[in-house]
């Protein structure tokens, strides 16, 4: 009986080719799997071209609203950017296919789940990790990373097999879902280039944009946006109509040097309309309802949570730890933000909570204000208390044996020159 093997596949070069290897090098039955995540291919000629390369099984699964529930929302409320940039599309949506590629090879008794992701990317760590975290007992098989063949040995392959692929018209290497587009290869791999604007599908270019101010007020229940512009919408479509929106006025392009996992610095270049002010919203909604403590700690919370992400650790108790964390700060986290979005330029011009912190009888200047400013004096007195006494210290140890180590304060030339 021949070994069943699952296989992670696009349709593309890569997982075509994987098809027929894997065939070969194991004598195995493939099975390919496809996830729907908002990515936009056509997952019926997807199928078809699975057909045609010889596999014995394919499994097509729309995981939009899973993706979006699962990891998505959990990235928002964790103000999800790796390195403070990156929206971390791509890193949400491999643990779900990981996942799926488990479900399926266990449901048919696969020994042995397979992906094309390179040897030099942090994909092929994201799927490994979290598939052998799922199930311990399957094997991981990344063909591209084995058999290092060049594109042109790939082609070359495909033709001798003979699987037919459809020539890409784009210079550029893409993977998207519904959260970003990640656009590599080509001129961009000199990080001096500016990306082209045929790189970009999502934002417009921020010259050709509206010449007017478009308006998004996001409207948030425990951390999730709910409506837009007071409208209450499903979770995809207000993702898609906020990507949409937010592009059109050329916001969400991310161009910056990236530290990938394996030690490789990559120049990398996203679109991510949805994610960069959904994103920018949310934080803005916390700065309002939660205390400066919360919001500090949370910071570093933030910092741990996008790197676990980014890094393929998915499944690490401490992702599930800190998610633990990031809910108990979202049960404030309901109000509306208003951003404000001018020819690639975004900000925030309103918001407004039930749950609000902000008081305008003690911050207002005008007449009317309850904050009791005598209260001041001793505050100061307090929080300057260990600070005065350091100094007083200081002075008493630049008299003593140690005064090589605390230099004696001098006088600046300023002061001097207006002394005389």
């Amino acid at each position: 009986m021949k070994e069943k093997i699952v296989l992670a596949y696009s349709g593309g070069l890569d997982t075509s080719v994987c098809v027929k290897w894997l065939e070969e090098k194991y004598n195995a039955e493939v099975i390919t799997l496809t996830l729907d995540l908002g990515q936009r291919d056509d997952f019926k000629e997807i199928a078809q071209r699975s057909k045609a390369t010889g596999a014995a099984k394919h499994y097509q699964v729309d995981a939009k609203e899973e993706f979006i529930s699962n990891y998505v929302q959990p990235s928002i409320r964790a103000n999800g950017m790796y390195e403070g940039k990156y929206p971390l599309a791509t890193a949400l949506g491999r643990p779900l296919i990981a996942e799926k590629l488990v479900e399926v090879a266990e449901k048919e008794g696969a020994t042995a789940v397979a992906h094309g992701c390179t040897g030099k990317g942090n994909d092929q760590v994201r799927m490994d990790v979290t598939v052998r975290s799922m199930n311990p007992s399957l094997k991981v098989i990344a063909p591209v990373r084995e058999w290092s063949m060049s594109r042109d040995q790939e082609l070359i392959y495909a033709k001798e097999h003979g699987i037919k692929i459809n020539p890409s018209n784009s210079i550029f290497s893409i993977d998207q879902n519904l959260w970003g587009r990640s656009i590599e290869s080509g001129p961009l791999e000199d990080p001096r280039t500016e990306p082209p604007n045929s790189a970009f599908e999502w934002v417009t270019p921020p010259e050709d944009a509206p010449d007017t101010a478009g308006y998004l007020e996001l409207g948030f229940v425990d951390g999730i946006p709910r409506t837009v512009n007071g409208v209450e919408k499903d979770d995809l479509e207000l993702i898609q109509y906020v990507n949409e929106f937010v592009g059109k006025h050329g916001v969400g392009i991310i161009d910056h040097i990236e530290d990938r996992l394996v030690g490789i610095k990559s120049r990398e270049v996203y679109e991510a309309p949805a994610g960069l002010a959904i994103t920018e919203a949310h934080r803005d909604l916390e700065q309002l309802v939660l205390t400066r403590h919360e919001l500090s700690f949370k910071a570093g919370v933030e910092r741990e949570w996008a790197w676990l992400v980014y890094s393929g650790l998915w499944m690490e108790p401490l992702r599930f730890a800190l998610d633990s964390f990031i809910r108990a700060t979202q049960r404030r986290a309901t109000g509306s933000v208003k951003l404000k979005l001018y020819k690639g330029g975004m900000r925030v011009v309103g918001r407004s909570s039930p749950n609000s912190l902000y008081n305008v009888k003690l911050s207002t200047f005008q007449s009317g204000s309850t904050f009791d400013q005598s209260s001041a004096v001793g505050f100061i007195e307090l929080w300057g208390l260990q600070s005065r006494i350091a100094a007083k210290k200081a002075e008493e140890v630049e008299a003593g044996t140690n005064a090589q180590e605390y230099p004696k304060r001098k006088p600046s030339q300023t002061l001097k020159q207006k002394s005389k």
